[in-house]
């Protein structure tokens, strides 16, 4: 025997009307909000409203279930109303260049929504249309850039009985991409009657805090797949990160091929299958395009070179020994700037990442540089004697600058045009001299030293802008066993969602904030590859998404409830995200709060 019935949620001030058809029993449990809780409670015998969890949560905080959650106005409206996922239909008002984007963030926006619903669930058609309405007001714009224009405005109406519409008007095609990626998250599965249910009367205005939102994978201490790089732009996209910062080289292994230098792949990979082609980073390079999300080359020198450098005579100190006194890990390595042949490999390089990449910004690493690996070389030792600059520690700073000075030159001769170049923190952006070597209109630094770093205020003060890496927060290999010797590893322990969350650039930026232009993620691969990638960085990086994209002014503890539900929106893609909690815990809001 079946029972047929109508009932109502009430959810704050709103009311909720939908119809069920029960199974034999009534369900035993229901969700009702309690100041800002969904609090689990017994079904009365003839109880005639029964909430769902997600429905409750959906109401019961202002951003809903939203990740990251919206900058300006958001009203989450009053009605849920069952919808037929078959009769979704996405029309583009406004055509251009970026059609083909457009194209593609249709295809993904439906294979979000199909994610809400358990794989295997075969959802009731019976609902209403959805008729979706895309505004690009520069619909010829597909280019990144720090300046391009994010934001969007998203609006979720009923105008007749039998279809809901929604719009979502942008400046570009990236705004209107995020403007989808927020809408899908309005969707959720009642999984009391089987129906898809879409939240109505929903007004949002979002845009984001920083430009500049990231991710470092480090891909030449150990190799990813392209499934799997690919796997984490498409986590990247569904909080809305926007720049993949590909750490391609390294000491350890030359992944990269090189087309005009095809021995340094040759000699310096791990495996002659374990290697990045033109047409496989073209594909990951789309890939992120279509997602929002930049694909930014680091190739990193003159430190961290060795493995595929083995033919060139270009670089000093390769292998050695003992390592500890030459860098900072092995095998150690750097390029030998008194080469004149070295400029000209590092411009082929350039030209291949350009041709490849086309970015709008250039890494070009810069970190961790030895004075003794280039003092352990004769011919070093000589040009510097030749050029009287001596041999102190900080005469090295003068080799330095003249290797990047004419690296400087060669990239942009590579890319056709004075982009972004972008270096690490080191002892040539050390704030008492660094604009004695670098302009600040032509470089960003980015931090990796701690958030309470003096450099960062004297760096701020001196004009220069800033991405935050500090590995005090943002430096996900950190808080695993030691890869050399026994203990933990260097900068243990490890770092949880939270301090992620509460590392607030605007704290460190103080009042130079305009000058921020963001922060990253950085997953060092020492001790990680593709069987632990998703794990390491998720659902971490997303609370990294938040403080980036609203720059919240509370703490973590006032993100748990969404934060929770946005670990398991991540599995349902397929990401296998750390766990946080106990189910228990995301059933039984509260309980688990300290």
């Amino acid at each position: 025997m079946r029972r047929h019935g109508c009932f109502v949620y009430a959810v704050h001030l709103l009311i909720l009307v939908n119809c069920v058809v029960w199974g034999d029993e009534e369900p035993v449990w229901r969700w009702s909000c309690d100041n800002g809780k969904c609090v689990k409670t017994r079904n009365g015998a003839n109880s005639e409203a029964t909430l769902t969890l997600e429905a409750c949560k959906m109401f019961c905080d202002e951003y809903g279930l939203l990740w990251p959650r919206p900058t300006g106005d958001i009203d989450l409206g009053n009605l849920l109303s069952k919808i037929n996922v078959d009769n979704i239909r996405i029309n583009s008002l406004s055509r251009g260049a970026s059609d083909d984007l457009t194209e593609a963030a249709k295809q993904r926006f439906i294979k979000q929504v199909s994610l809400v619903a358990p794989k295997g669930v075969k959802l009731k058609a019976s609902g209403k249309s959805v008729n979706i309405n895309l505004i690009n007001e520069q619909p010829n714009l597909r280019a990144f850039s720090l300046d391009m224009d994010e934001s969007y405005d998203l609006k979720i109406g009923s105008p007749a009985k039998d279809q809901i519409n929604a719009t979502v008007t942008a400046k570009t095609f990236f705004g209107l991409r995020h403007g989808l990626e927020t809408l899908s998250q309005l969707f959720i599965y009642n999984d009391l009657t089987n129906h898809m249910l879409l939240v109505r009367d929903v007004t949002i205005t979002d845009k984001p805090v920083y430009p500049y939102r990231g991710i470092l994978l480090d891909t030449a201490r150990n190799y990813y797949t392209l499934d799997s790089i690919k796997r984490t732009i498409d986590a990247m996209a569904a909080v809305k990160l926007n720049t993949f910062h590909w750490h391609i080289t390294d000491s350890q292994s030359f992944p990269f091929v090189s087309g005009r230098r095809p021995n340094l792949s040759k000699l310096g990979v791990l495996n002659p299958r374990k290697v990045y082609t033109k047409e496989d980073i073209s594909e990951v390079v789309q890939y992120g395009l279509e997602r929002g999300v930049r694909v930014l080359p680091e190739f990193d020198a003159p430190a961290h070179v060795g493995e595929g450098w083995q033919d060139t005579n270009l670089t000093v100190c390769f292998k050695a020994e003992p390592w500890k006194y030459y860098c900072v890990e092995p095998p150690c390595g750097q390029l030998n700037p008194t080469k004149e042949e070295l400029y000209e490999y590092l411009e082929d390089i350039y030209s291949d990442m350009a041709d490849v990449f086309q970015p709008d910004m250039f890494h070009m690493g810069g970190d961790e540089v030895s004075e003794k690996c280039w003092n352990s070389s004769e011919e070093i030792q000589q040009f510097m004697i030749q050029n009287r600059w001596g041999l102190e520690k900080s005469s090295f700073l003068k080799l330095w600058n003249y290797f990047q000075k004419k690296a400087q030159d060669k990239a942009y001769k590579a890319f056709g045009k004075k982009l972004p170049l972008i270096l690490w923190t080191s002892t040539l952006t050390d704030y008492s001299y660094v604009d004695d070597y670098l302009d600040k209109d032509e470089y960003i630094i980015q931090v990796w030293t701690t958030g309470v770093d003096p450099q960062i205020k004297g760096l701020l003060n001196k004009g220069y802008r800033l991405i935050m890496s500090n590995y005090d927060a943002l430096y996900f290999d950190c808080g695993f066993g030691a890869w050399v010797g026994s203990g933990n590893n260097w900068c243990s322990p490890y770092i949880g969602w939270q301090k992620v969350y509460d590392n607030s650039p605007a704290v460190a930026a103080m009042e130079y904030k305009d000058q921020i232009l963001g922060g990253e993620a950085a997953l060092w691969s020492e001790q990680s590859d593709s069987a632990t990638l998703d794990g390491r960085l998720w659902p971490r990086a997303a609370a990294l998404a938040e403080r980036l994209w609203a720059e919240p002014e509370h703490d973590w503890h006032h993100a748990e409830y969404r934060m929770l539900h946005t670990r398991e929106r991540l599995i349902r893609m397929d990401i296998q995200a750390e766990s946080l909690q106990p189910e228990w815990c995301y059933q039984n809001e509260g309980y688990c709060y300290n």
